[in-house]
């Protein structure tokens, strides 16, 4: 994050800028595509999503990934919420990335039951293995993913109502979790996971057994593709309803969403071209797909912020 972000979004305690750099290396590290698609936004508005990517990433590691002499996942996960509640009422905390996010919650106004529903989900992750029909995995998705794109909406800005874009960022954050599901199949697994509703995959004759089994070859056998295809299926409709939804955002934050979309949806042409074998390699855009559909948006981006009403001021929150 350069001065300019941090001081075009008016981040001028230095402690605080320090928090925000601390989560924009985050983003800069482990989420690739989102943090080139927030390279498209208006600088004072990046250094926000990064807080957010970085607390839902620095929370999800806790989880996955305990530190070096933790007692654990679960107390681990307990003392970020406790720190959380504590940032979010005081403003401030001593967590950078803690630090980041509250400020981030205060500027935008958003609602701590976001944070609530999403802390929800990092608890199931302790204690939920497998998910028997979309209902169970819905409940996961809301607080994993959904609730980030409604935190994400308040900074984007809207040209509607917010409410009536809600839904839709909703999605968004949806079809990014589920695509991240189906092509992560076989690591999940090694976690020990499931995260593709059990009843769908019956009806392809699929299991958690079969699905290991797969995973112990290297390849998938044509009962699983036919399930994943399937899954595909579903997730591209997901797709479908979050890009109904880009309209709705203020101009200047189109470039951004449509370019994380194209990208993310592009897993999933690049998992059909792979005849949906999740297992033989890892499904990936290349980089010169990335960087065609960001130099595209990049110049949209530029038109948009040029354009009459493009001012930060005037998006409507």
């Amino acid at each position: 994050m350069t001065a300019r972000e941090l001081d075009a979004a008016g981040i001028t305690d230095a402690p605080l800028r320090q928090a925000y750099l601390r989560c924009r290396e985050l983003n800069a590290r482990h989420g690739r595509t989102y943090f080139l698609a927030t390279r498209l936004l208006p600088r004072d508005r990046r250094p926000a999503v990064h807080a957010l990517y970085g607390f839902a990433r620095w929370t999800d590691d806790l989880v996955d990934e305990p530190a070096p002499g933790s007692t654990g996942a679960a107390d681990d996960l307990a003392a970020a919420e406790s720190s959380l509640s504590a940032g979010l009422a005081q403003g401030w905390s001593d967590n950078p990335v803690v630090a980041a996010v509250a400020d981030t919650a205060r500027r935008y106004r958003l609602e701590p039951t976001l944070f609530t529903a999403f802390l929800h989900s990092m608890r199931m992750d302790l204690r939920v293995t497998d998910y028997p029909t979309r209902t169970a995995l819905t409940e996961y998705v809301y607080g994993s993913a959904e609730v980030i794109g409604l935190q994400v909406l308040p900074v984007l800005g809207t040209v509607t109502p917010r409410e009536e874009a809600a839904p839709h960022a909703a999605a968004l954050g949806e079809a990014f979790q589920l695509t991240n599901f189906l092509r992560d199949v076989g690591e999940d697994l090694d976690r020990g996971r499931v995260y593709l509703p059990a009843d769908e995959l019956a009806a392809s004759g699929v299991d958690r057994d079969r699905l290991q089994w797969c995973r112990d070859r290297g390849r998938a056998d044509d009962a699983v593709r036919r399930a994943l295809a399937a899954q595909a299926g579903v997730i591209r409709e997901v797709y479908r309803v979050a890009e109904e939804g880009i309209p709705m955002l203020h101009p200047v934050s189109r470039p951004c969403v449509e370019t994380a979309l194209t990208l993310y949806a592009g897993i999933l042409d690049r998992i059909a071209a792979l005849d949906h074998d999740v297992f033989a390699t890892r499904a990936t855009v290349g980089t010169p797909r990335r960087l065609r559909v960001a130099g595209s948006a990049l110049a949209r981006a530029w038109w948009a912020r040029r354009s009459p009403g493009a001012c930060p001021q005037s998006v409507v929150r």
